[in-house]
């Protein structure tokens, strides 16, 4: 957890991992601190009686952190002085050795990945032994390809509680995987005359190819604070929009009520279909989540979600609801896909709606990602005051606008040779060619107790970018 301590001169908010051992894991993120450079040579640190009383530890347990960090090297003290950092604890070049050959990154800050270590494992457990014991011969043939009806009315029932969506059983189909659900739907948009999809600009690249394998053509539609622009829309020639309205990927902006407004009517009065991906949109920290835009318009609206930042990429658990005049078109393609989905696995998935368990993780990880923002936003207040990081309402990922003059593209070669995994803002243009030099900063699968070692490396990159010219882009 991170714990924030102000004396008179030093403000830190410290990432104490969890667990037991409380004096154990103090000391490390003391050390962690210093390696990062977040404490450096000579900052003085609390008294132990006012770091005691700070934690609610005992003061002698503060007495043997630093004990230990002084007979370490990393902490020096003298009879009536403040204890300070030792001048040989700060190391004089952070610089992590060079990575090997096709090994990960130490340090994975790309958007859109949850934290793949506190995957609830015991709750899936138990959810594949209760999907086990409750499954009944005819539950193991192949489905009609819109999945199980338990499963279904189990992913309908939290999808009207949480999302505030109109649908029911009969218009959810289950896929695996976002990708899955949006090969289903764009060919049969196409089927019924699509020929242009509208898209976000600068936006989820990812679903190009998919579009283009049906004959689709983008149009590319700006986003600006309030959202995609669905004044442009009529103009575009699209009878089709995918767009992310809860949490736009990548800016992190919210869809504005009068631009929701707008698309519904668009749709509505053109014939158009609205595609909404709704990837992340649980994990929101201002208020309660925004209702998905099919609640507006059950009609016309495609919903798609998954359990992919909730719990996992690999539990490829997605989830459409349709118009019911798409159902069994959908339905017809899934079973010449695959012949229907895995009943075992749908099943168990709805079974840790129906107990809460989905609930409760949820919450968990709302929690977590909460404070890891709050540490975050403190690692670059100090480690890169010149930066500015955007779009943190939901989700695990903003936009970290990179100081004047320097190259996004610099800066992701120079992270990439400090084991940094980065994406620039620039990856997700379509059409556009004026947005700001920035990263696509994720710390979903980052624990709070890398954040500071990260941000300083991070920090060293952007200084090494600054210093040297600029890398040509290429198509």
């Amino acid at each position: 957890m991170s714990q924030n301590w102000t004396t008179s001169d030093l403000s830190l908010a410290l990432a104490v991992a969890a667990g037991p051992r409380w004096g154990a894991r103090l000391q490390a993120a003391l050390r962690d601190a210093v390696r990062a450079g977040v404490l450096r040579e000579g900052d003085a640190l609390p008294s132990t009686r006012e770091l005691a009383d700070h934690f609610g530890v005992a003061r002698g347990t503060i007495v043997r952190v630093y004990e230990q960090l002084g007979a370490e090297g990393y902490l020096t003290s003298r009879a009536g002085a403040r204890t300070r950092i030792s001048s040989g604890a700060v190391p004089a070049n952070r610089t992590p050795p060079p990575r090997a050959p096709g090994a990960p990154p130490r340090w994975d800050l790309r958007p859109g990945v949850p934290d793949l270590r506190r995957f609830p494992a015991a709750d899936w457990v138990w959810a594949y032994g209760e999907a086990t014991r409750r499954i009944g011969s005819s539950d193991l043939d192949y489905s009609d390809g819109r999945g199980h009806p338990r499963a279904r009315e189990a992913v309908a029932d939290h999808l009207r509680r949480v999302r505030a969506a109109a649908t029911t059983a009969d218009q959810v189909l289950l896929c695996q995987g976002f990708a899955q659900a949006l090969s289903l739907v764009l060919p049969a948009l196409a089927a019924r005359g699509v020929r242009v999809l509208a898209v976000e600009d600068p936006g989820d690249r990812s679903v190009d190819a998919v579009a283009r394998a049906v004959g689709l053509r983008l149009a590319p539609i700006p986003v600006d604070a309030s959202g995609m622009r669905a004044d442009l829309l009529a103009d575009s020639g699209a009878q089709a929009v995918l767009v992310t309205p809860a949490h736009q990927s990548p800016t992190g902006v919210v869809l504005s009520a009068a631009r929701r407004l707008e698309l519904v009517e668009w749709a509505a009065g053109s014939g158009a279909w609205i595609v909404e991906d709704d990837y992340d949109s649980e994990f929101r920290y201002d208020r309660t989540p925004l209702g998905a835009l099919q609640g507006l318009a059950p009609d016309r609206v495609v919903l798609i979600g998954s359990a992919s930042k909730t719990h996992a990429p690999a539990t490829r658990v997605a989830w459409m609801a349709a118009p019911a005049s798409l159902v069994d078109g959908l339905a017809a393609r899934r079973r010449v896909a695959d012949r229907g989905g895995p009943a075992l696995h749908e099943l168990a998935f709805a079974a840790l709606v129906d107990s809460g368990r989905h609930d409760k993780h949820v919450r968990a990880m709302r929690s977590a990602y909460s404070a890891r923002r709050a540490v975050v936003l403190s690692a670059l207040e100090r480690l890169l005051p010149t930066a500015s990081l955007t779009g943190l309402a939901a989700g695990f990922h903003g936009i970290l606008r990179l100081p004047p003059g320097v190259d996004e593209l610099s800066v992701v070669t120079a992270a990439t040779d400090r084991s940094l995994r980065v994406t620039g803002l620039a990856s997700f243009a379509r059409a556009r060619r004026d947005l700001p030099p920035a990263l696509a900063l994720g710390f979903g699968n980052l624990d709070e107790g890398a954040v500071w070692e990260a941000t300083a490396h991070l920090a060293e990159a952007i200084d090494a970018a600054s210093r040297r010219p600029a890398v040509p882009a290429t198509e």
